[in-house]
């Protein structure tokens, strides 16, 4: 069987971070990701799925000290099932991601107007940021130093 999720959202609530007797960390995110599509009728509208994921390790510790609300990230994991009896003695279930990896998509101008500081994806400059202005002229091909990329089918994973 395959068992393979990867969600891009933002975090409902800050980390909430623990540590297991063991002394491994353990921090739970709440993320929300939208979608928005057309209806038939032509109007706009939007779905919310909201899912939790368990981080672990220094993924968990590096989440607690640099993901606030809002924080958008990605996270790919598997889906796991969690069943347990709550203080009533009703019994609860949710799904909940178990996080293999965890990418932060904020980007500079987003973390610098929060209070974190931290550069979560580093901006590359282009080609053209290095190059002078050069006025457009007719045969003059803009996309000249654009470096081709030759990918083989068979290197493709999918």
């Amino acid at each position: 069987m395959f068992n393979k999720v990867i969600m891009v959202g933002n975090l409902t609530r800050d980390v909430e971070l623990r540590y297991l007797p063991s002394g491994s960390a353990v921090a739970t995110i709440g993320l929300a990701s939208n979608r928005r599509y057309k209806r038939q009728d032509g109007t706009q509208a939007e779905e919310v799925c909201f899912v939790d994921a368990k981080l672990f390790g220094r993924t968990a510790e590096v989440a607690n000290q640099y993901l606030r609300k809002g924080s958008k990230v990605l996270i790919e994991g598997k889906l796991t099932y969690e069943s347990w009896t709550d203080q009533t003695g009703i019994k609860r279930s949710r799904h909940v991601i178990t996080a293999e990896s965890m990418q932060m998509m904020d980007t500079r101008q987003d973390t610098q107007s929060s209070s974190q500081g931290y550069d979560a994806s580093p901006q590359y400059e282009t080609p053209y940021a290095q190059q002078p202005q050069v006025a457009q002229q007719s045969n003059y091909n803009h996309h000249s130093n654009i470096p081709e990329i030759n990918i083989d089918d068979d290197e493709i994973p999918f």
